[in-house]
């Protein structure tokens, strides 16, 4: 995977978590970071703040609350 893809998903999708990209570009958590981290150094991405887990969940990962959105130009 490259960078204009991650973008392209993105642009297209709006938001996105990490837990949603990792499914789809096959990716590690890991891997996805560094290109997120570039996306929002260029102004493109940004993340959202994180949400917090309901009392007593233990189902939602961590990933999955960490938010993406898109907020650059095509």
């Amino acid at each position: 995977m490259i960078l204009s893809q991650l973008q392209s998903y993105l642009s297209e999708h709006d938001r996105a978590s990490l837990a949603e990209l990792r499914i789809h570009f096959h990716t590690d958590a890991e891997a996805l970071r560094p290109m997120l981290k570039r996306l929002m150094s260029k102004g493109r991405v940004r993340q959202l703040p994180s949400a917090s887990k309901c009392s007593g969940c233990c189902t939602c990962s961590e990933e999955s609350l960490e938010l993406y959105e898109w907020i650059g130009s095509s």
